[in-house]
């Protein structure tokens, strides 16, 4: 069984000590809680993917305390040093050229030269960062390919048994993961929209590419996590935008006018904000996604702002499995 602790001076202590040992931990980030493994052991890189069932060519993003432990895994240059001191800590991952004397695995990065990592914006993370005296690798911690868990309990209904101990922080304050800024190149390029948004990365460093993200397969490496086509995906059908609700689906909705008929409907945000929709996404998500339901039908979500990054993950959702 995998206990939950509340996070505090003993257990921080207790989590650290577990994941210096090459074990697995779940913590939370103010994007979503992460399953995190020491990113210098092989073995407790490996042990992620086999928890998760990820993919070997889908990287992992390194988590560390400062700026001054990045520097000791990657070469951080003018433009991602300025990013740095803007956005971290916050939900931000930059890509950047791994140093040759770096002692990471091999396995965070899926055979790329390239490491992407972040600073979290959470008391906790940071907490358990500095404790452990080590970069934690921390994908989302749940199953690949399915919703990301917000609160202590999500990541407990996915991996209980499989990791000796939760974390438990409360919910996220984000709740969508890190924008994703590929820095290894002269031309800077979002590989996935997240808490940070256009608008907020261009105020700072000027035009980025946000261009469409690659639809990958499995003889090609991913330049970073969350770019797999199909991807944070309920057990259900999803249908987006739709104007109306067909019998038997539950509906996601957003606004103040919610679409009428549904079996069931949790409304991301009543007023329209999208941060506190953001916040809401994957909890409201798995609380839908129950077999009393034909489908989850999902309101319009603006495509500006974090829209686009919740709208991305609810592309993503809708896909086509394979």
């Amino acid at each position: 069984m995998t206990e939950i602790l509340i996070a505090n001076k003993d257990s921080l202590d207790k989590a650290a000590n577990l994941l210096r040992t090459g074990k697995l931990v779940a913590f939370p980030t103010e994007t979503v809680y992460g399953l995190g493994g020491n990113a210098e052991n092989d073995s407790a890189v490996a042990e992620i993917y086999a928890v998760k069932g990820r993919p070997s060519f889908n990287p992992l993003i390194v988590h560390v305390p400062d700026i001054e432990m990045a520097e000791r895994y990657v070469k951080v240059n003018s433009v991602a040093r300025d990013l740095m001191s803007s956005f971290w800590p916050g939900p931000l991952t930059l890509v950047l050229p791994r140093r040759e004397d770096s002692k990471l695995s091999l396995l965070v990065s899926a055979g790329l030269d390239t490491v992407a990592i972040r600073m979290p914006a959470h008391s906790i993370a940071l907490a358990l960062l500095k404790a452990a005296e080590i970069g934690i690798a921390a994908p989302s911690a749940n199953r690949s390919g399915r919703i990301s868990p917000t609160q202590a309990q999500h990541v407990k209904d996915e991996l209980n048994g499989l990791i000796p101990m939760i974390l438990d922080g409360g919910k996220c304050e984000v709740g969508l993961e890190s924008t994703v800024l590929d820095c290894a190149s002269d031309k800077l390029k979002v590989l996935r929209p997240g808490g940070i948004t256009k608008e907020m990365l261009e105020e700072k460093i000027g035009k980025v590419d946000w261009g469409n993200v690659i639809k990958p397969n499995s003889e090609n490496a991913l330049s970073s996590p969350g770019m797999l086509e199909s991807h944070y995906a309920p057990s259900l059908a999803v249908r987006l935008n739709v104007s109306e609700v067909r019998e038997g689906e539950a509906l996601l909705a957003f606004g103040s006018s919610p679409l009428l008929g549904a079996k069931h409907m949790e409304n991301l945000s009543p007023t329209g904000d999208l941060k506190e929709a953001a916040a809401h996404l994957f909890a409201f998500l798995r609380m839908l996604d129950l077999p009393e339901y034909k489908a989850i039908a999902v309101m319009p979500i603006p495509e500006i702002g974090l829209g686009v990054a919740i709208n991305d993950r609810l592309r993503r959702a809708a896909a086509e499995r394979k």
